[in-house]
This record gives C-alpha cells, sequence and structure tokens, in this order.
C-alpha cells in the first residue's frame, strides 16, 4: 500500500506513507493535514469531517494510516473504526482525541485501533508515532499508556478462567480479534460461511456474549487469544 516515487536517475526512492484524518474541527483537521504534507516522507490522502463521509470516501484512496477522533458529530470515531476494521482489515487505526478516561481508551483498542495520542501530543511525536503505528507498533500517549497498564491489572481474569472453547473456535476468536468478518475468517479457515456462522453461535453461547465486539472486548480482558 505504500507509494514510491523515484526521480529519474536520481537516488533511491523515498517511501511515502498515506495518512488520513477524521476530525470536525476545521482548524485542527487543516492543521494536520499541513503537518503531514508538509513532512518529508508523508502525504495527507484525504480529511473526513466525519466517521460518515470517511466511510463513504476512504475507499477512493485508502491510507496506510488513519488518524481518527472520538468526540465527532453523528457517529463516534470509536463506532467507526469498528465498521472500518470489518470492511478493511489491515487499515491502520491510530486515535488522536482529548478523551484520556478508561472507558474510552478500552473500548477504542478492542474496536481495532493501534495506538492512542491526546491532541496535546506535540508535532514531532504525531508523526513519530504514525510512523511507528505504520510499522507495527503501538504508540501511546505517556498518561495513556499508564493508565493501560492499570486497566489490564484490573482486568487480569482468574487463573482458571476457562470457557472450554475448541481448537477451533479458539482460532476463528483469534481471527475476530485481528479484525476479520465473518467472511473473510471462512476464507481464512477454508470453511463456508453457514459455517463459520454455526460457529460463531456456539462462541457467543460459551462466552455469554451477544455481539461481535463483546466477543472480541472479553477475549482481550481475559486473555484467551495468545
Amino acid at each position: 500500500m505504500l507509494d514510491a516515487n523515484r526521480e529519474s536517475n536520481g537516488p533511491l526512492p523515498q517511501t511515502v506513507l498515506k495518512v488520513a484524518i477524521v476530525e470536525d474541527v476545521r482548524l485542527l483537521r487543516e492543521s494536520f493535514g499541513v503537518l503531514i504534507d508538509g513532512t518529508p516522507g508523508f502525504q495527507c490522502a484525504a480529511s473526513f469531517r466525519s466517521m460518515e463521509e470517511a466511510l463513504d470516501r476512504i475507499h477512493t484512496n485508502l491510507p496506510d494510516v488513519l488518524l481518527a477522533d472520538i468526540g465527532l458529530p453523528g457517529m463516534s470515531g470509536i463506532e467507526g473504526i469498528r465498521i472500518l476494521k470489518e470492511r478493511y482489515p489491515q487499515l491502520t487505526v491510530l486515535m488522536l482525541t482529548v478523551y484520556d478516561d478508561n472507558d474510552r481508551i478500552f473500548d477504542a483498542l478492542c474496536a481495532g485501533a493501534v495506538g492512542y495520542l491526546l491532541k496535546k501530543t506535540p508535532p514531532a511525536r504525531l508523526l513519530e508515532s504514525i510512523r511507528e503505528a505504520a510499522q507495527g507498533g503501538a504508540p501511546m500517549s505517556p498518561e495513556v499508556a499508564r493508565r493501560v497498564v492499570e486497566l489490564f491489572k484490573q482486568v487480569r481474569p482468574p487463573e482458571r478462567a476457562d470457557y472450554h472453547l475448541t481448537p477451533h473456535e479458539l482460532r476463528l476468536l483469534k481471527l475476530l480479534v485481528e479484525g476479520h468478518n465473518y467472511k473473510t475468517a471462512a476464507v481464512q479457515l477454508g470453511v463456508s460461511f453457514n459455517t463459520i456462522c454455526f460457529h460463531i453461535r456456539h462462541i457467543y453461547e460459551k462466552l455469554q456474549v451477544h455481539s461481535k465486539s463483546e466477543a472480541v472486548a472479553k477475549a482481550l480482558r481475559q486473555q484467551l487469544i495468545r
């Protein structure tokens, strides 16, 4: 997905990282865009005022990294990235928000965000974090990282927590945690869509949940996937 630009008979190509932004405050949206476009190796592929707009248009130039706010008009950033990760499992999403409470941090990470930054993050650190996320890292503001550590201490499961999931159900649950939807999971496991639905029903019954997001959240909270 990364672009490479080469001048004829020039130096080796420079990898350009495509970044999209979802931010409803125009001044911030434009400022982030100027920062990204004005930095060698980065390109602002698109900017959106809402998640609804991003969902409608992002496919025309899919970015390597999406910077997403949480408090947006209409659909929240967290709900939006759940849908985006269903459609584009490989999309890297980095939250950029003013919220630093446990619930939003945990919900965003469970929804598929790889990192969580506060808007007061200095520009140089923001660019570094975008690059880090694209390379497989999980950048977080220091305050958020501390909260995540404390949060995982609170949700540590009992040593013998066991929902009697079969190896096949665990493989399927792992795919859901990784961002797959039922169709792509079926392709990965080499089974039919109906077979996936059959196993999903059993997973939901065993975990006592009613949706994919609840199943993923429980799998992460109770460390069911290794």
